[in-house]
């Protein structure tokens, strides 16, 4: 299976594929960010993320989407325009028919550590340790983005177990 996750934003974008293979195990195809300037008129911005993430799912494949979904922001703008930018990623999506999974940062910090209140650095330790990478990735936008494909893995497994419970 192969999942990307995605750090939605409209000034940066982090983003990272991960293939899983039937035992579990682990390897990163990709990591990294889309970032562009304030400079840039917005719908030009969301375009720029659009296409990007559309060569990426070209390339990789994705089996599914992992996506961070806001909650909480302090700022209304910035949480409005996440939003558009979370819009047009579902969009893509859907155009490719590829499933989504969204998912809250307590989520995340929750499957990765087992402590939904730790903070940036423990979740970030997580993913180099699970990834076995000899450094966290960096930014920590393309970090967080692999955390998305962590969990989202972790949810799926699940999901497919209790699936297979069921039947």
């Amino acid at each position: 299976m192969v999942i990307l996750g995605i750090d939605p934003g409209v000034a940066t974008t982090g983003y990272g594929v991960i293939k899983f293979s039937e035992s579990g195990e682990s390897c990163i195809f990709v990591y990294g960010i889309i970032s562009s300037s304030a400079r840039e008129r917005f719908s030009k911005r969301l375009l720029k993320i659009y296409q990007e993430l559309k060569k990426i799912i070209k390339k990789y494949k994705p089996d599914l989407l992992a996506i961070e979904n806001i909650y909480f922001a302090k700022n209304a703008k910035t949480a409005i325009n996440v939003g558009k930018a979370i819009g047009v990623i579902l969009l893509l999506g859907e155009e490719k028919k590829i499933p989504f999974l969204e998912l809250t940062p307590l989520q995340v910090k929750q499957s990765l550590t087992g402590f939904g209140r730790a903070d940036k650095a423990q979740v970030q330790n997580m993913v180099k340790r699970l990834l076995g990478l000899s450094k966290i990735p960096k930014p920590d936008d393309a970090a967080d983005a692999l955390a998305m494909a962590l969990t989202a893995h972790q949810y799926n497994k699940t999901y497919e177990k209790n699936k297979a419970c069921s039947s």
